[in-house]
């Protein structure tokens, strides 16, 4: 949580359609309060099988994900709610997990680019319900 009294919303966006809802609750969100939204996007080194090597240039894995950031941060307007972009190595979830102890209110889509399709929530929300260390909103498909 802040301790300079300033709400503070922090919103996982990894490029998914439900991802992008999530950034325009947390705008929304921050309009209404007067907040800052802090938009997070984690990448990873993927796990390589053996023969595999070579296959994928992980040095375009960090500047991907700055692309998938501001693409979607380009779609959801927010001129008029204070909004910082920080890409950064690790798994969402956990990346996620440790920014909800400096804010106030973390939200993501229930489901992004990973995990199951036919879950109801996706692996990452599921974490961040169970280990945030504040609240959690979690943004459900407006399709049905």
């Amino acid at each position: 949580m802040s301790t300079d009294g300033q709400f503070r919303i922090v919103v996982g966006v990894d490029g998914s359609r439900l991802s992008r809802l999530a950034l325009e609750w947390a705008v929304g969100e921050g309009r209404m309060r007067g907040s800052v939204v802090r938009v997070l996007t984690a990448w990873e080194y993927p796990i390589v099988a053996a023969g595999m090597e070579g296959v994928l240039d992980p040095t375009n894995l960090e500047p991907a994900a700055r692309h998938v950031q501001s693409t979607v941060l380009g779609k959801v307007v927010h001129d008029d709610v204070d909004v910082t972009g920080d890409v950064v190595h690790g798994s969402l979830a956990k990346v996620l997990i440790d920014a909800s102890k400096e804010a106030d209110l973390v939200i993501v889509g229930s489901r992004g680019y990973g995990g199951f399709t036919g879950l109801l929530m996706g692996s990452v929300s599921t974490q961040l319900v169970h280990h945030s260390a504040f609240s959690v909103m979690v943004v459900r498909d407006r399709v049905r």
